[in-house]
Order: C-alpha cells, then structure tokens, then sequence
C-alpha cells in the first residue's frame, strides 16, 4: 500500500493554493488527506471555510510520504509557529519523504531547519524569515526533497513539480490538457 500525502490547513490558509493543488493530486490518484492544523473546519485568508479530513493530532507522520503547506496569511505564520508541525513534517522528512511549500509557507520549512542550504522559492517580501535563505524569484524550484512555489499564480506548476517528484509526472500531461492548464 502506498503512503499517502497530507495537506496542512492552519487558519488564514490561500484557498486557491489548497483547493488547485489538492485538486490536481488528487485527479493523478495521489491519497491527498486535507488536514486542519489545530480544527477540522479551517476558515481560508478570504473567510472560504474548508472541511478538513482530519486535524493534525490524529495523524502519524509514518503513513506519509509527503507534507504540502500552503501559504496565505496569517496562516503561514500559523503553519510556521506550530511545534507539533515542525516535529511531524522533520518526521516525514527524515523518513525520505517530501516536504512542500508555496507562497509565505517556506517559512514554516525555515522553522522547521528543512531549507537551510537548498534552493527554493517563495513569496517576495517574507526574506527575514527564511534564515538567510534566498528565494530566486521562480514560480518553482526543486532542490533534493524539498519543493517551493512562488504563489497563488504557481499553483498548478508547483503540483505538478510535486507530482514529478512523487513518481507521477508521467501522468500530468493528460490531467493538465484535461483542465486546459498547458
């Protein structure tokens, strides 16, 4: 059985970074649990309330393969001060998974001392809290486990990035022509 890929919804989450990107794993078959941080129905930054499949405590980080976090704010500040977060996506992480994060969200991973060294992306203007680390300005990047989006506007890409880097890339091209993304 494959292990699945959760999504971690904290207060003030971007809906149309969690709705494209959870959409779009799931249309490649991916077993995507949407997770609320700390309750079950997670109010998004624009007040679009989304019904979580579980709350964070319920969950081992071993039946996962990867953590996505996606931005917003104040969610992202939500995401990033979250102790059992930081303890569960190093788990998942040090397991060989994959941590995700698009938008304000990487600096959850900073936090988490998952970015230190690599190359990613993210939301121009959150650089005092990505320690040190900075972002190239790309819609997406790549660097080992580690996978970052710029924004909103790079939410289909950085699923797709997080398919590829889940061994499913051979099927964006038909899920992608289907929504008339590429």
């Amino acid at each position: 059985m494959s292990k699945k890929i959760v999504m971690i919804l904290a207060s003030g989450f971007e809906e149309a970074e969690a709705v494209m990107v959870a959409d779009v794993l799931r249309r490649l078959g991916f077993d995507l649990v949407l997770t609320g941080l700390d309750e079950i129905v997670v109010a998004g930054a624009h007040d679009i309330k989304i019904t979580a499949d579980a709350e964070l405590s319920e969950l081992n980080a071993a039946d996962f393969e990867a953590v996505i976090l996606p931005g917003g704010m104040p969610g992202s500040m939500n995401l990033r001060d979250s102790d059992e977060l930081m303890e569960f996506t190093r788990a998942v992480y040090a397991q060989g998974g994959l941590a995700a994060a698009v938008c304000a969200a990487p600096i959850a991973l900073a936090r988490f001392g998952l970015t230190d060294g690599k190359t990613i992306t993210a939301y121009p203007g959150f650089e005092e809290y990505l320690n040190g680390n900075v972002p190239t300005g790309r819609m997406t990047e790549v660097d080992d486990r580690i996978v970052t989006g710029k924004g909103p506007g790079a939410a289909f890409e950085f699923a797709g990035r997080i398919a590829e880097a889940l061994a499913k890339g051979d099927k964006l091209e038909k899920v992608f022509k289907g929504m008339f993304i590429k």
